[in-house]
């Protein structure tokens, strides 16, 4: 009787411990395991992180504008009239020419609430009129304050209130990978916003324009997207959409914008002066590769551009510049590319500036300071 009330306390015990535990948290019935499940709040994110890139749109679209255009071109009435067999027989004169309308569409960016509209110059080029038309549903004829063939960038001015514009980003900033998005009015279906990343930087030697310095991108751009903006997640502009490398004439992936700092630069000389200044020294290079490297006396793996050709009474021919030189550097900076680098240096220049050469001639190094001039009109 003792053992069996020594051992009955402990059993008494546990089914009344158990008890407590159950009336305190039922839940313990069940066998079915409890899934948490977390719900987002429906606050917004001010930053919207890689999940939406509406706040960037929001701020930078209003500024893109669709840019249209009209040229009158002459096409002969009657193509047969020209046949010398018809006029001989029907003692016809030539039919007078008629004129016809080519209409073409394009983008542009409003950069600042004066109205200057910046886009690309084979968007207007030879248009005989000049249509912008802003996302808000106004238009407004357009007048050219300039263009820059060489770069691809024109600059029209629009006389319209209450302007939007657009925040310019310093492309010093951008990395390979970054996300842009371009927008922009792509076959003339209205305005349209395509996301990408940065594939590369400092793209030249595609032989568009004189002067290239490309952002290389993956967001869709297509016809009518030229002239449009390249912005980033925050909806500052980096660069002015301009080309597509494409097989199909649509988008491929390889898209390429004129970086912003290019643009500001021949924005404001187009504005100030109606034309782009440029600093000009009067030389002519080519790449230095390994086998004339080593003609020279220098390392193959040497860098460096060899003046091929001086132009009389130029800056170069006056500081004592020859053809055969090796240029090394320029202002202390080393050639590492074939001279688009160089060239848009010099070209960045302002005429009286002076730029240092460092040259290999005859065996030695030596310096040489050039003073730049403007570029004639005449020269490549």
């Amino acid at each position: 009787m003792r053992i069996l009330s020594f051992l009955g306390w402990p059993i008494i015990a546990g089914i009344l411990a158990a008890a407590l535990i159950l009336q305190l948290y039922p839940q313990l019935l069940t066998s079915t395991p409890t899934v948490e499940i977390r719900q987002a709040n429906n606050e917004r994110n001010s930053t919207q992180g890689p999940f939406s890139y509406a706040d960037a749109v929001d701020r930078a679209a209003p500024a893109v504008v669709n840019i249209y255009t009209r040229t009158l071109v002459d096409s002969d009435g009657n193509p047969i009239g020209n046949d010398p067999l018809y006029k001989h027989y029907f003692n016809s004169e030539t039919p007078p020419t008629q004129e016809r309308i080519h209409s073409s569409l394009g983008s542009g960016v409003i950069i600042n609430p004066q109205g200057y509209v910046v886009t690309n110059n084979h968007v207007i080029a030879g248009a005989d009129s000049i249509i912008v038309a802003l996302q808000d549903g106004r238009e407004a004829v357009a007048q050219t304050v300039g263009t820059d063939p060489e770069t691809d960038i024109a600059v029209l001015k629009i006389s319209l209130g209450d302007l939007p514009d657009i925040t310019l980003a310093p492309t010093e900033s951008l990395r390979v990978g970054d996300v842009v998005l371009a927008i922009g009015n792509p076959f003339g279906v209205g305005q349209t916003v395509t996301q990408g990343i940065i594939s590369a930087t400092d793209r030249n030697s595609l032989g568009l324009n004189t002067y290239e310095d490309f952002i290389q991108t993956d967001a869709a751009i297509n016809p009518g997207n030229s002239g449009g903006a390249l912005i980033d997640p925050n909806g500052n502009l980096v660069g002015i959409n301009t080309a597509i490398f494409s097989k199909s004439g649509g988008s491929e992936g390889i898209g390429f914008a004129i970086p912003v700092d290019l643009v500001k630069q021949v924005l404001e000389d187009l504005i100030e002066r109606g034309r782009v200044v440029r600093g000009w020294v009067g030389v002519e290079a080519q790449p230095l590769n390994p086998r004339l490297a080593e003609s020279f006396g220098l390392s193959p793996e040497q860098h460096g551009l060899i003046i091929a050709g001086i132009y009389r009474d130029s800056p170069a021919h006056t500081a004592g510049l020859q053809p055969g030189d090796v240029l090394l550097a320029l202002d202390e900076q080393p050639i590492t590319d074939d001279g688009h680098t160089t060239m848009n240096t010099i070209a960045r220049l302002k005429p009286g500036e002076k730029v240092r050469f460092t040259i290999y001639r005859n065996g030695a190094q030596q310096e040489i300071e050039v003073t730049t001039t403007e570029r004639p009109a005449n020269v490549n």
